[in-house]
């Protein structure tokens, strides 16, 4: 590692690295600790190739609660420093194999090595109840009350999904789990059926909340319309508001209580609005003294400490692009773009989702930021169309954080087909999943992708930074340089 801190064009200052870097000093074994079970938040998803612990052999003895822990957060029975070590390793294995691609398409010998340093996993400041965002499901509980508000076991193609409580679960906030519990006494209190099944009938469906630092939170209630009449749907939500505000629900002091009727698993702002029933319209975080505001269907990352030592990261990692243009892809709130401001002449930032558009211009005005601008729509449309015209003087630097599904092929054909740009930040939270395509359509020979003409880029440095204790997964922040 000493060997690859000496390598000059890369421009990282070890110091102020290393102030947000931990090397742990790790033994890797599962502890036999029976902690509560943790849970991402989410439903359970199988994905192929996923990088996880197997299930302990006598699983299905196991009590619920630790049944839901292993099936989400499989890390839940070793040690915090047994996580970051077990993580580390894996993305190392994440690096070889990309390594290996490379070097076939490459046509080099794959010499089982990475020729550019894996800086140690960032750790995340807090390891327990970190989630400031929880999306609770609504279905047939333990007992086979269909009205129980919790995270699923099971799943709906073999018909044994059971809903269980998230009380107990080591991330999550107790203040979610108070929102939840209240809206699930409401929904038993309610005539409405919960909605199970959309083609079945019923209504009450999920619950979101979301939290600040400062102690705001917010509440979104999703609701199926069904064939119900506008007017009968206004008396359930004033229902709910009065629950909430005045009733037994008001010891959860709502800062925000939202409503959407969806007829879909989800609907964006724009396809069923999200109606404010009480309270503000948003609510706000501060992330290394800048201020952000939170929308009911905003992106924010969910453990804002590890949050601030990504953007650390990418900052540090950036330090050498000072001056110049930043082009943040799939930009979100502005976040990124708006933290890493002071180092730019200028930042223009890219989204599709047209209410984070909104949420980052207001960003960028609340810090009095005057060098972004934010531009709404697909990244493979905007980028290509915008591209040839991007005046470059002073450099061209570019930061992508996509989703799981990785950058359209014509977002990388227009990074890689641009000569200005020399340094490309990639924040990938799986890599081992649709962003490998984009790390190879980064790397490869102009011959190996149709209209590829710009040359290639390398990998230079890998930093992976903990965002989600207790699961499989974890942020890589990796750079490539040409």
């Amino acid at each position: 590692m000493s060997r690859a801190y000496e390598t000059m064009r890369l421009h990282l200052t070890w110091p102020l690295l290393k102030q947000i870097v931990t090397v742990p000093k790790i033994c890797f074994s599962y502890s036999i600790t029976r902690r509560c079970a943790v849970n991402t938040g989410c439903k359970p998803v199988k994905r192929r190739n996923e990088r996880k612990p197997k299930l302990p052999a006598d699983w299905h003895t196991l009590s619920w609660e630790e049944r839901l822990a292993d099936t989400v957060t499989p890390l839940w029975r070793m040690s915090y420093e047994e996580q970051l070590q077990w993580k580390q390793e894996q993305q190392h294995k994440i690096l070889l194999e990309m390594a290996k691609q490379l070097a076939q398409d490459s046509m080099h010998p794959f010499s089982n090595d990475l020729r550019f340093p894996l800086l140690p996993i960032v750790a995340s400041q807090v390891s327990d109840g970190y989630r400031n965002k929880s999306t609770f499901s609504v279905n047939k509980g333990v007992d086979g009350n269909p009205k129980t508000v919790g995270f699923y076991i099971g799943n709906g193609k073999a018909g044994n999904i059971v809903c269980v409580h998230g009380d107990h679960l080591l991330n999550m906030p107790s203040k979610h789990s108070m929102v939840a519990r209240y809206y699930e006494d409401f929904i038993r209190l309610s005539p409405l059926r919960p909605c199970i099944l959309f083609h079945d009938g019923g209504h009450w469906r999920e619950i979101t909340i979301r939290t600040s630092s400062s102690g705001h939170t917010m509440a979104i209630v999703y609701f199926h319309p069904q064939n119900l009449r506008p007017e009968e749907i206004g008396i359930h939500k004033a229902a709910l508001v009065e629950y909430f505000t005045q009733g037994p629900g008001a010891v959860c002091q709502l800062d925000s209580l939202y409503f959407q009727e969806s007829t879909m698993t989800r609907c964006s702002n724009e396809q069923s609005p999200y109606q404010l029933l009480y309270g503000q319209p948003h609510i706000f975080e501060e992330v290394l003294g800048f201020k952000f505001r939170i929308s009911a269907d905003s992106f924010f990352q969910v453990n804002r400490g590890a949050a601030e030592a990504l953007y650390k990261t990418v900052a540090e990692l950036n330090r050498a692009c000072f001056g110049g243009t930043l082009l943040d892809v799939c930009c979100g709130t502005g976040a990124v773009g708006i933290l890493l401001s002071p180092q730019m002449e200028r930042v223009i930032g890219i989204e599709l989702i047209e209410q984070a558009v909104k949420d980052a211009k207001c960003n960028a005005a609340l810090n009095r930021v005057h060098n972004c601008e934010f531009l709404s729509g697909k990244a493979e449309v905007v980028l290509p169309d915008m591209m040839p015209t991007l005046n470059c003087d002073g450099g061209l630097t570019a930061v992508v954080n996509p989703s799981r599904a990785g950058l359209h092929y014509r977002v990388v054909r227009a990074l890689r087909n641009h000569p200005a740009i020399r340094r490309l930040v990639y924040i990938s939270c799986k890599p081992d999943g649709e962003a490998m395509r984009n790390f190879r359509e980064l790397c490869c020979g102009s011959g190996f992708k149709r209209k590829i003409t710009g040359e290639a880029f390398k990998p230079t440095v890998a930093v992976p930074v903990d965002l989600f204790p207790h699961t499989p997964h974890c942020e890589l922040v990796l750079v490539f340089e040409r």
